[in-house]
């Protein structure tokens, strides 16, 4: 006799993880630009400057789709960065 899952079965529900940068997250930042490294630590992503140079250096994150390895890249509004599986829209304050 072969038994059916019950509907709590946690794997029922289980979906395939969305693509980061199909939602990005919104950034606000009040000048026309900010490096990579301070925007990693304003979108809580990383801890502190230490952090975001590693994983940079690393070649862990990605801007506009591309790997990047410059902390002091400069990001604009309209660039979207991610680390981590999250994804981050650069947007100016107010907008």
């Amino acid at each position: 006799m072969s038994e059916h899952p019950s509907p709590d079965t946690p794997h029922r529900h289980r979906r395939a993880p969305e693509a980061p940068s199909a939602h990005p997250a919104p950034l606000e930042i009040r000048d026309g630009m900010i490096r990579l490294g301070q925007a990693l630590k304003l979108a809580n992503l990383v801890e502190d400057g230490a952090d975001a140079r590693a994983v940079i250096e690393a070649g862990l994150v990605q801007v506009n789709g591309d790997p990047e390895t410059r902390r002091g890249r400069q990001l604009h509004p309209g660039d979207v960065f991610e680390f981590s599986g999250e994804a981050v829209k650069v947007v100016p304050a107010g907008g």
